[in-house]
């Protein structure tokens, strides 16, 4: 096997253990919540003026997908909507006081999933987290290259 194709392979194994050994206790301390759900709910707790485009293109989901999360999470109580003064046409969500518990138990398991992890990222100097970072950012722009040249505006893809 090339190294490429042990990047590859190791990237999606890592990843994968990561989504097994998280879920587990994901799972059970947000047992009321889908992880789409979760993810809405984290997104619109880190970010401002949330809406359903901004919900959609961050979480590679269609604006009808996230009409349905962000009106299940209403009916929940976890968010809530409102609209500017200057913008009566869109509509944004906040979190409710249940929603920040929620948002809150989310980020207390990711810091403990990072507690566990630390070990290894200690090892890590910034020279090679620097390379890494290059390497993830090239790859990235590549593959939005290969998305254009395939004539898939990846906006439309996603969210029509």
């Amino acid at each position: 096997m090339n190294k490429e194709d042990q990047v590859l392979i190791g990237f999606r194994d890592i990843y994968n253990k990561m989504v097994w050994l998280n879920k587990y206790k994901m799972e059970d301390s947000l047992k009321d919540y889908k992880s789409s759900e979760v993810h809405c709910i984290e997104y619109i707790g880190k970010n401002s003026d949330s809406n359903v485009t901004k919900l959609a293109e961050s979480l590679y989901m269609t604006r009808s997908a996230i009409s349905k999360i962000t009106k299940r999470l209403m009916g929940k109580g976890i968010i809530e909507s409102y609209q500017k003064p200057d913008n009566k046409k869109e509509i944004y969500f906040c979190l409710s006081e249940q929603g920040k518990e929620v948002y809150k138990i989310h980020e207390d398991l990711h810091q403990e999933f990072r507690e566990r992890d630390k070990a290894v990222f200690e090892q890590i100097s910034q020279e090679q987290y620097d390379i890494m970072l290059n390497f993830i950012d090239k790859y990235s722009r590549h593959l939005d290259e290969e998305i254009k040249k395939q004539g898939i505006d990846i906006k439309e893809e996603k969210f029509n």
